[in-house]
């Protein structure tokens, strides 16, 4: 009886944390999602949010590193992103003098920011469709079982032959 009052309790518990994630396309926005975020708050238009033709804030938001998101808050190309993406950077940067990890770091002025070679930002430069071309193209595979047709390289492969 213990066990069921504690696992009811859980359940309506949790009823306020339903998160409304999901992958939103940004060519289709406007269709998506964009009146419930206007809804919710959202004072930009669907341009201002995605444009394929003019600036937008795609052309603000990047892919740091090897897979997290950074903004860029300023003309000169300051980068923000989460303490753990540049955890590594950091890192390399800390001695036993200066633990960076710990007490954290402010550059006053360029000359004194630390550099950090090989560190790059991928910005967007357009969105293609290319659904039907790439499964067309796992369609000509002969076993599906095989790791190739599942393969992240494989299907980037796939389609950056079609852009």
């Amino acid at each position: 009886m213990k066990r069921l009052f504690l696992f009811v309790a859980a359940a309506i518990l949790a009823l306020p944390a339903l998160a409304d994630e999901g992958m939103w396309l940004l060519p289709l926005l406007k269709q998506q999602k964009f009146a419930e975020m206007q809804a919710l708050g959202l004072r930009l238009s669907d341009g201002e949010v995605y444009s394929a033709d003019a600036p937008s804030l795609k052309d603000a938001v990047v892919r740091f590193g090897g897979g997290c998101t950074g903004e860029i808050i300023s003309p000169d190309g300051l980068v923000l992103t989460n303490h753990h993406c540049g955890y590594g950077s950091i890192q390399r940067h800390s001695t036993l003098e200066h633990d960076y990890l710990t007490d954290g770091f402010w550059a006053m002025s360029r000359s004194e920011e630390l550099p950090n070679p090989g560190l790059t930002v991928t910005f967007i430069d357009k969105i293609d469709d290319v659904t039907d071309y790439v499964m067309g193209e796992l369609k000509k595979i002969k076993d599906p079982n095989s790791k190739e047709f599942v393969s992240s390289k494989y299907l980037n492969g796939l389609a950056k032959t079609k852009v």
